[in-house]
């Protein structure tokens, strides 16, 4: 109650206050308490009531990161007057159209939040609830938090839900011997405990509890959750559990030498090769040229934009911190689909790539050189529907290039395993709906899929919502929230009416999410993992 009695005061104090952009004076009218309008340590910001939710969008959490403050460190959002409208998601960051999805922005002011509470009627302003914050995927060059509706598992699970845009490819992902030492080639990640430190600061303003915060993500975003884990000094006590969904924490990612290459290389593309000069001349670019010349240095390979390792924003590769208990010692969800690159596989072939059983083998080689006899003899062609979905399986049990597999997640899920719980699924619904046109071939559980079951009518393609799920996914919608939202409560996963789930402590133990099939397989089995561990003992070696 003094809480309110305090808001309120603020915010009718601003009642006088001149109309500024999509900022507007706060009548006396409402002064009362008003579940739409919350009182941040940066200024007033209104948002929306509907359907059981109180929604907050768009929400500056650090200031615009141009000029002097592109490649550098974010800075706190500045004051502002009045209410600011939250009722409309922030720009995306800037990118290209990529995979057929529709996000692209020359935009740099993009770096917002928004907040999803459950709201049912005014003692629900007074509660204190869990918090998940979730960082979108998109191969760190792309994507956004508008994709993502937060109010179902908002409501389902009665927790606040958060999300965030932050820096991408070229512009949060990109190192470069002129920027900083410190965080050279960490900006994307840097945004995003940028976000972190404002839900701390902030989040107690909307029900949520800032001692109870756990962070989530899918694909990049989930590697995202992996290098906070992997970046103690920066990141303890921003969060107190974690759930990484298709991101391999053990995963060898490239160093900053690397890094610095890439960099220098769109340095190239754009005239800025005098390294004294760099860094100014990059930042005077317009952010078409530097996406223009990101997109020629990326090519068709889907992972140049990646975290690099050896600085304060990456210490220690997963590999080495994990072993030596050097990361940020919290419970764990951990998992992906199981046919999850059967989606790029997809997106070749939509590209024109034409894989067949004449070129199976060829195109085997490309990633693991003179290991492909033993691969073939281990994933024949025989055993699968054509060529294109055998392509996709193998990629999904290991590639070594790339950490979306399911061996490398259970490398890197074996490694945190010794220090804290770690509950390890399968997303493995093979009828889920459709993450990309059909290709032509089987596709499966693919890269992205479960996506759909945790934010229901998600729309990939920002074209139309996706569909209603079918009444046995849709209960494996409702058990899989259950599992997550319970654990960001308490950090033990549970779920009514559905099998307990324990710590993964053996192969058998990885709970199979599966309609009608959910229960615990053996998921090292499933995915040829001891066969692959032969092959690469130096990735693999638990």
């Amino acid at each position: 109650m003094a809480r309110n009695l305090a808001l309120n005061f603020l915010l009718a104090m601003t009642g006088a206050l001149v109309l500024v952009g999509g900022i507007r004076p706060l009548h006396a009218a409402e002064a009362a308490v008003d579940p739409a309008v919350v009182m941040t340590d940066k200024g007033a910001v209104r948002g929306v009531v509907k359907e059981g939710v109180r929604e907050f969008k768009g929400i500056p959490y650090a200031r615009p990161p141009v000029g002097e403050l592109r490649w550098a460190l974010p800075q706190p959002a500045q004051e502002w007057k009045g209410v600011l409208d939250a009722t409309q998601y922030g720009s995306d960051c800037p990118q290209v159209e990529r995979y057929g999805t529709p996000e692209s922005s020359d935009n740099e002011d993009c770096l917002s939040i928004n907040v999803t509470v459950p709201y049912q009627g005014e003692e629900d302003l007074s509660r204190k609830r869990p918090v998940i914050v979730w960082i979108h995927g998109g191969a760190f060059e792309g994507g956004s938090s508008a994709l993502y509706p937060l109010d179902y598992m908002a409501r389902r699970g009665d927790v606040v839900m958060v999300s965030m845009n932050y820096r991408l490819g070229v512009f949060g992902f990109t190192a470069h011997p002129a920027f900083e030492t410190d965080h050279n080639g960490g900006y994307g990640l840097e945004d995003q405990r940028a976000a972190l430190r404002w839900v701390k600061s902030n989040i107690a303003a909307f029900g949520g509890d800032p001692d109870n915060v756990t962070i989530a993500g899918e694909s990049a975003g989930g590697s995202g959750v992996c290098m906070h884990l992997l970046a103690p000094e920066e990141t303890r006590g921003l969060f107190d559990k974690a759930i990484i969904q298709s991101a391999g924490c053990a995963t060898p990612l490239p160093s900053v030498e690397d890094g610095n290459k890439i960099g220098e290389e769109i340095a190239k593309q754009v005239g800025c090769t005098e390294a004294s000069t760099a860094l100014t001349c990059l930042r005077e670019k317009p952010v078409k040229a530097l996406l223009d010349a990101a997109k020629t240095v990326s090519g068709s390979h889907p992972l140049t934009f990646m975290p690099v390792i050896g600085n304060k924003t990456n210490p220690l590769p997963g590999s080495k911190a994990f072993p030596a208990g050097k990361f940020v010692q919290v419970p764990v969800i951990y998992g992906g689909t199981r046919d999850e690159m059967r989606l790029y596989v997809a997106y070749a072939v939509q590209a024109g790539q034409q894989i067949t059983a004449d070129n199976y083998a060829e195109v085997l080689k490309a990633p693991y050189g003179d290991k492909v006899d033993a691969i073939l003899k281990q994933y024949p062609l025989s055993n699968y529907s054509s060529a294109p979905t055998a392509l996709g399986t193998v990629w999904s049990d290991f590639r070594p290039d790339i950490g979306i597999n399911h061996c490398i997640y259970l490398e890197s899920a074996k490694l945190m395993r010794k220090f804290v719980p770690v509950y390890q699924f399968v997303f493995a619904d093979r009828n889920a709906p459709p993450v990309t046109p059909n290709p032509g071939f089987e596709m499966g559980a693919v890269h992205a899929s479960e996506l759909i079951y945790m934010f229901p009518h998600i729309d990939f393609t920002r074209k139309i919502a996706g569909p209603d799920l079918a009444p046995a996914a849709q209960k494996l919608s409702e058990q899989m929230v259950a599992y997550f939202t319970s654990f960001a409560r308490s950090g033990k996963p549970s779920a009514p009416d559905a099998p307990a789930w324990g710590v993964f402590d053996r192969d058998d133990k990885v709970m199979n999410f599966e309609p009608g099939k959910l229960g615990y397989f053996d998921s090292t089995a499933a995915h040829h993992c001891g066969f692959w561990k032969a092959q690469y003992p130096s990735i693999l070696t638990q």
